[in-house]
């Protein structure tokens, strides 16, 4: 890439932990030499990719993951202490 490329606009991604270890595993073995230079790599595939649908209106932030870890991670334990857990007898 050229090295006088502005990009006067700025773009803030929250990741969690197991989306930004996706996106580093994606960029160390690609030796990319940033972050934003993998986002932007990722970006401009994604955007070349067939078959790519439109968010439905009303669509959350929430509802689209980097990684499909939120189906994969086993749900947390109940709040509280338990006593909901026992049986009755």
């Amino acid at each position: 890439m050229a090295a006088n490329i502005r990009r006067p606009e700025r773009l803030q991604v929250m990741l969690d932990q197991d989306e930004l270890a996706a996106l580093d595993d994606w960029r160390f073995k690609r030796r990319m030499p940033t972050r934003a230079a993998a986002v932007r790599e990722l970006l401009k595939r994604g955007l070349r990719a067939d078959g790519f649908d439109v968010a439905k209106m009303g669509a959350k932030s929430s509802s689209f993951s980097v990684v499909e870890e939120k189906i994969l991670r086993a749900p947390p334990p109940p709040r509280g202490n338990g006593t909901h857990l026992a049986k009755k007898a």
